[in-house]
C-alpha cells in the first residue's frame, strides 16, 4: 500500500511544482488578473461568513448578502487599486506588503463601518459592517503568505541546485527583519538566525527566525554552521564593525553589509543592496559634518581646475566640487582613457543632480607649459588644486628623474602659470612622506612644497597653500588594493615589516577637508590633516583576510587559507610616518585640520636649484641637487635599511 500511496503523492506533488511553475513563467499583468480574481472571490466568500456568523446559521444566499455584497465590491475594487495593492509581488512579501494590505484593509474597513454600521443598509446587520472587514483582511493576508511559501521555498529552493549560503543577519531591526524577508525568496541563501545587542531578545523568534544575544556569536557560528554574516545595522558605528569583525577573527565567514539609512533612498531593502565590508568601513573615522562657509569658498559660483584628474585623489576632489555649486569645473590629466572615464562619470553625475556645471577635459601634461598657459587664459580659472603627481615610492625610486622632472618641475610650470593668470587660489595635495624624507617622493614633494612657499611670499594675489596628509584607502598608491589582489589570487599577502604603521584616511574625507583646508588658506600656510591613529600593516592585512570570509595561515593555524609573508622594507622605506617638520602646529576652525608655518629657501636660490636640476646629466646629479633644497632628506639607499633610527611619529 506504501508504494502506491507514494507514487501518487510524487504523481500529486510533480503535477503541483509544474502548475506553480506555470504560473511563474506567467507575465505580470496575467498574474496581477488572477490575484484580483482570487481577491474578489475571497471577497464573497468573507461575506458569506461573516453574515452567517451573523445571524448564526449557514446561509448560501438571501437579499442582505446581495445589499452586503454589491457595497462591499464598490468600496473593495477602487480602494485597493489605488492603495497598490496590486503592484507588489508575492515572492516578495513583507513589511512592505503587510504595510500596503493594512492601509488598504483600514481604509476599506472604514468606510463599510460608515456605509453598513453607522449609516445602515436595510435588512443587513449593522455588525456586519465590522466583521466582513476583519474576515476579508485575515483572508487575503493568509492568500499572500500561503502564495510565497508555495513561490519561494517550494519552487525556488527545488529549482536552485546549487550550494545554499547559510547566513546569519546581525541586527534584528526593521532592516534585519525586511532583510530576511527578501532573502526568503533568493535560494541561494538560507537565514538561519538573528543575532542582535539586546538581551531581552535572546531565544525569541521574529517571522520564525530565531534571534540570538551577540555575546554568544561564536557559539551561534558553529550551531548554525553560518558561511555568511550580513551587518543590517545601516548607522552602525566604525567602532563597533571592527569590534564585530575583531569577533569572528576565528572563523571562516564572510562578513557584509548594507549602506547607509540614507543611501536606501526609498527605505526598503533589497537583495542588491548587500555588499561585502570593506576595509574602509573599519578603518575611516565617523564623519564630522563639514563647515559649508569653508567648502564653499573656494567653489562655489567660481572656475575650478584639477590637475591629476583621473587620480584617485584628484577625481575624488572633482565629484565633491561638481556636488558644491561650481560655475565650471576644468579636468587636466595626462592619462587618455582616465580622462575619458571620469569626465563621463561626473557628466552623468551633474545630469542626475540637475547641476549647470560645465565640465571640461583637457588632455595635457603639468610638465608642458604652452598647454597650461593655453587652458589658465581660455578658462579663466579662479581655483587650482594641484593633485597630479608620481606617488608610488618604488617606481619612483627606479625613475627619479621622471619623477623630479613630474613632481618639481611641473608643480613649478602649474604655478608660473597660475601666477600669470591671476589665480586667485592654488592648493597643493601633498604628502607626508614629504617630512624628513627618506625616499625620492617623498623628497620630491617636500621640493613642490618649498615652491608654493617661495611663490606665496615674493606675490600678492594668488594664495598659494599646501594640504599634507598620509595615505588614503584605496588610492592607487595603497597598499589596500595590492593586498586585495593578492587574497584573490589566494595569497601570499607580501607585507614589508610586521612593525611598519601607517596613518589612514578615506578618500573622500581626505578630499572634503583638502576643500576646507583651502577656504582657510590666506598664503604659504601647510595644513596637515589629522589622521587619527596609525595603523599596523599587519593587522590591516589580517583583517582583509578575515572579511574576505577567509583564515589567516601562520603557526597557531597551519591549515589557514591565507599566509603573510615578510620581504623586507623597500628602498626608501619608513617604518614610521610623520606629518609635521616642526611641532607647534596651530588649530584651525576645523577640529581635524591643523596649520603650521616651515622654513623654505630663499626664492633666488631655490629657482637657481632648480634650473640646475633641469641640466643635470644624471640621475646621481639630480638627487645630489634634490638633497640641497630639501636639506632634511636622507636618502634610505644611502643610510640605514633597516628603519630602525627613525623616530615614531607622536
Amino acid at each position: 500500500m506504501d508504494g502506491p500511496m507514494k507514487r501518487i503523492t510524487s504523481f500529486a506533488s510533480d503535477i503541483f511544482k509544474a502548475l506553480l511553475q506555470r504560473l511563474a513563467a506567467l507575465s505580470r499583468p496575467q498574474k496581477q488578473l488572477i490575484v484580483f480574481a482570487l481577491d474578489l472571490a475571497l471577497l464573497f466568500q468573507s461575506i458569506w461568513i461573516a453574515y452567517s456568523l451573523r445571524i448564526g446559521r449557514w446561509i448560501l444566499w438571501d437579499e442582505a448578502i446581495l445589499r452586503l455584497s454589491i457595497g462591499a465590491v464598490a468600496l473593495m475594487v477602487p480602494i485597493f487599486l489605488l492603495a497598490g495593492v496590486y503592484q507588489t509581488i508575492f515572492r516578495y512579501v513583507g513589511l512592505g506588503m503587510l504595510r500596503t494590505l493594512v492601509r488598504a484593509g483600514f481604509y476599506y474597513g472604514m468606510c463599510m463601518l460608515v456605509v453598513y454600521t453607522l449609516v445602515g443598509i436595510q435588512e443587513v446587520p449593522r455588525t456586519a459592517g465590522i466583521l466582513q472587514p476583519i474576515v476579508f483582511f485575515c483572508m487575503i493576508v493568509g492568500l499572500r503568505v500561503m502564495a510565497r511559501f508555495f513561490m519561494v521555498d517550494v519552487l525556488g529552493r527545488t529549482q536552485f541546485g546549487g550550494v545554499v549560503k547559510r547566513v546569519l543577519i546581525y541586527g534584528a531591526g526593521s532592516a534585519g527583519q525586511e532583510l530576511a524577508s527578501v532573502l526568503r525568496s533568493d535560494p541561494e541563501m538560507q537565514v538561519v538566525g538573528f543575532v542582535d545587542d539586546d538581551r531581552r531578545l535572546d531565544g525569541q523568534k521574529l517571522d520564525g527566525i530565531r534571534v540570538h544575544w551577540n555575546r554568544k556569536l561564536p557559539d551561534i557560528i558553529r550551531g548554525t554552521n553560518a558561511s555568511e554574516v550580513l551587518l543590517a545595522l545601516p548607522n552602525l558605528r566604525r567602532s563597533r564593525r571592527r569590534a564585530i569583525v575583531e569577533e569572528l577573527t576565528e572563523y571562516k565567514v564572510q562578513v557584509k553589509t548594507l549602506p547607509k539609512m540614507r543611501d536606501l533612498v526609498d527605505g526598503s531593502v533589497t537583495v542588491s543592496d548587500i555588499r561585502p565590508l570593506e576595509i574602509e568601513d573599519l578603518l575611516g573615522r565617523e564623519p564630522v559634518k563639514p563647515n559649508e562657509l569653508l567648502l564653499g569658498r573656494t567653489t562655489v559660483g567660481k572656475t575650478l581646475l584639477v590637475t591629476g584628474a583621473g587620480g584617485s585623489i584628484g577625481s575624488e576632489l572633482c565629484r565633491q566640487i561638481v556636488g558644491l555649486k561650481a560655475r565650471k569645473l576644468v579636468l587636466f590629466e595626462i592619462g587618455e582613457f582616465a580622462l575619458y572615464r571620469i569626465h563621463r562619470e561626473l557628466e552623468a553625475r551633474a545630469e542626475a543632480l540637475g547641476l549647470a556645471i560645465e565640465i571640461v577635459p583637457v588632455l595635457g601634461s603639468v610638465t608642458d607649459r604652452v598647454r597650461l598657459e593655453e587652458t589658465f587664459r581660455e578658462h579663466a580659472i579662479d581655483t587650482v588644486y594641484h593633485a597630479a603627481a608620481y606617488k608610488h615610492v618604488p617606481l619612483v625610486e627606479a625613475n627619479p628623474v621622471q619623477a623630479i622632472r613630474n613632481n618639481i618641475a611641473g608643480t613649478h610650470e602649474v604655478v608660473q602659470a597660475a601666477h600669470a593668470a591671476r589665480v586667485k587660489d592654488f592648493i597643493l595635495i601633498s604628502t607626508d612622506k614629504a617630512v624628513r624624507p627618506t625616499n625620492v617622493m617623498g623628497a620630491t614633494k617636500r621640493a613642490a612644497e618649498q615652491v608654493l612657499q617661495a611663490y606665496a611670499e615674493k606675490n600678492g594675489h594668488t594664495r598659494f597653500s599646501m594640504v599634507r596628509f598620509g595615505n588614503v584607502l584605496g588610492s592607487s598608491g595603497s597598499v589596500v588594493p595590492l593586498f586585495r589582489s593578492q587574497i584573490e589570487a589566494g595569497g601570499p599577502i607580501t607585507l614589508t615589516d610586521r612593525k611598519i604603521t601607517r596613518y589612514f584616511m578615506t578618500i573622500p574625507e581626505a578630499s572634503s577637508l583638502v576643500i576646507q583646508a583651502a577656504g582657510m588658506a590666506r598664503g604659504g600656510e601647510v595644513f596637515v590633516l589629522d589622521m587619527g591613529k596609525p595603523v599596523k600593516i599587519y593587522d590591516l592585512a589580517r583583517t582583509m583576510v578575515q572579511l574576505s570570509g577567509l583564515t589567516l595561515r601562520d603557526d597557531r593555524h597551519p591549515d589557514g587559507d591565507i599566509e603573510i609573508v615578510e620581504v623586507g622594507l623597500r628602498d626608501g622605506e619608513k617604518l614610521y610616518e610623520e606629518l609635521l617638520i616642526g611641532d607647534n602646529p596651530e588649530a584651525t576652525k576645523h577640529p581635524r585640520i591643523r596649520m603650521a608655518r616651515e622654513g623654505h629657501l630663499d626664492w633666488r636660490e631655490l629657482r637657481e636649484l632648480l634650473k640646475a636640476m633641469e641640466d643635470a646629466g644624471s640621475a646621481e646629479d639630480a638627487i645630489d641637487l634634490l638633497k640641497r633644497i630639501v636639506p632634511d632628506f636622507e636618502h634610505r639607499r644611502d643610510n640605514d635599511a633597516t628603519g630602525k633610527a627613525q623616530t615614531p611619529a607622536a
